[in-house]
């Protein structure tokens, strides 16, 4: 399934990040860096969370889930960062309602989004996500959320 392509070196546990932009430099950049998203990819990332916010309201936990077009990716990947501190990205379908993020899942294509909020709607998982110390802790949490 989707979650058997995490790779660790795509994984921030305990991002340390004031906004969105240095989310999207770090773990964009890891995208970027692995040769799984066109050095634009960044930049489109913004572009498209200011016209089309990603912050997702799960409930004690928040959640974003940037992504932009395909032309910015060359293969599919997932990039995930768990942050230190939550930060602050605008309700998707919203313009004026905030999301404060604590996981921040990105993705090389948005194909990916429904596995992904299987996710977000378990806040055991997302809690425990927050929790982990390591990537292959999160990888496993993710892989045992999709086995159940």
């Amino acid at each position: 399934m989707v979650w058997e392509k995490l790779k660790e070196e795509l994984i921030i546990p305990g991002l340390e990040a004031k906004s969105s932009d240095d989310i999207f430099e770090a773990l964009g950049g890891k995208l970027v860096k692995q040769g799984y998203c066109k050095e634009s990819y960044v930049q489109a990332l913004k572009d498209r969370e200011a016209e089309f916010p990603t912050g997702i309201n799960t409930g004690e936990k928040g959640v974003a889930i940037p992504h932009t077009d395909v032309s910015h990716v060359n293969k599919k990947g997932i990039a995930i960062a768990t942050l230190k501190q939550p930060v602050e990205f605008v309700e998707m379908g919203t313009d004026d309602e905030y999301v404060n993020a604590q996981v921040v899942f990105m993705l090389a294509v948005d194909e990916l989004l429904q596995a992904i909020l299987a996710v977000l709607q378990d806040q055991e998982v997302l809690k425990k996500l927050i929790e982990a110390k390591d990537a292959k802790e999160i990888i496993k949490i993710i892989k045992e959320k999709e086995n159940i």
